[in-house]
């Protein structure tokens, strides 16, 4: 009867999330019916490990436990002992500074973690002599937006000491530390023609050569496995992370199309935003309701009306029209 007690209590007081996948506060079942055999109790979640090193040299560190981005910089941290504020951007399986490989909101289960952080700053003078900078921004999803992609002959391309990684620390003496990389290319798409400003850039630590890539991680024999490694974590801004099949090859085609769109559009790349919006448009019957339904998810973006339309052909008629 003691034993019984003790259990109920600990009932009650739940048990904690793990990368989203926890279980909830048990719930007495009721009797079962004669002749009804009682429901099996669900089967728990097996934790989710996550090897990781610092893209620069560093030894391997296991993390867990986490449900966002901000969390995760934080395991990582406390791992090697840094602050979470002295990350970048994360890239999976590959410690170089490759844009193709960069950690959004999804984590494969077998995906190895490198972890970039805070080298040299350096302030670089720009003068704006057209409309665009050349500039595509993305964030890391906890305070840094940092340089996705730079256009060839463009402005920026000109200048030697910007690269592909540097993290946009200030313009001007201002600190845009916070914000998210739509608001940063709007800063930058509004400053005035022919005037000099000043971008304050963080690079990110150099990485040791001798550091192989990894394309998976060596996780000991069932650690962590839970299918075949076709099962993802998807970070999400907003709720737990969730354990999610991959997308189809129809989604992944769409949110790149969509990510192409955001980049034409805003400057900006986003493979998390540019999955959500295909998300929304799969349960939008129209334009009109993949608008309502784009306000009410990611109301802080407000799209003009013709991007809209611009998605909702990329992801529902991608052939001009045929389905």
């Amino acid at each position: 009867m003691r034993r019984a007690g003790r259990r109920s209590k600990q009932a009650q007081e739940g048990s904690p999330m793990e990368n989203g996948g926890g279980q909830g506060p048990e719930t007495p079942e009721p009797p079962a019916a004669e002749g009804i055999p009682a429901p099996r109790p669900p089967r728990p979640r097996p934790r989710l490990v996550f090897h990781t090193q610092l893209a620069h040299g560093s030894p391997t560190g296991r993390i867990e436990g986490f449900t966002n981005v901000k969390e995760l910089y934080a395991k990582i941290a406390e791992v090697f002992d840094i602050l979470p504020t002295e990350i970048l951007f994360c890239t999976l399986n590959t410690h170089k500074v490759d844009m193709q490989k960069l950690l959004g909101g999804q984590i494969g289960l077998e995906d190895f973690i490198f972890a970039h952080v805070r080298g040299e700053t350096k302030e670089v003078e720009v003068t704006k002599t057209e409309d665009a900078l050349g500039l595509t921004i993305t964030d890391n999803g906890a305070g840094y937006a940092f340089i996705k992609r730079i256009k060839e002959g463009s402005i920026i391309n000109r200048l030697q000491t910007v690269c592909v990684g540097d993290s946009i620390e200030a313009i001007n003496d201002h600190t845009i530390v916070g914000c998210r990389h739509y608001e940063v290319a709007r800063m930058l798409r509004e400053l005035p023609q022919a005037q000099p400003f000043t971008l304050r850039l963080v690079q990110p630590k150099k990485a040791f050569d001798m550091i192989g890539q990894r394309t998976r991680s060596s996780k000991s024999a069932g650690e962590g496995r839970v299918t075949s490694g076709k099962e993802t974590l998807r970070l999400r801004v907003q709720g737990p992370a969730t354990l999610e099949e991959g997308p189809s090859p129809f989604e992944e085609e769409a949110a790149r199309r969509v990510d192409d769109l955001l980049e034409s559009y805003m400057g900006i790349r986003d493979s998390e935003l540019a999955s959500t919006m295909v998300e929304v448009a799969k349960e939008s019957p129209g334009v009109a309701q993949l608008t309502r339904g784009l306000d009410s998810v990611l109301g802080e973006f407000a799209f003009p009306q013709e991007f809209v339309a611009e998605v909702w052909a990329a992801i529902c008629h991608p052939r001009g029209g045929q389905e």
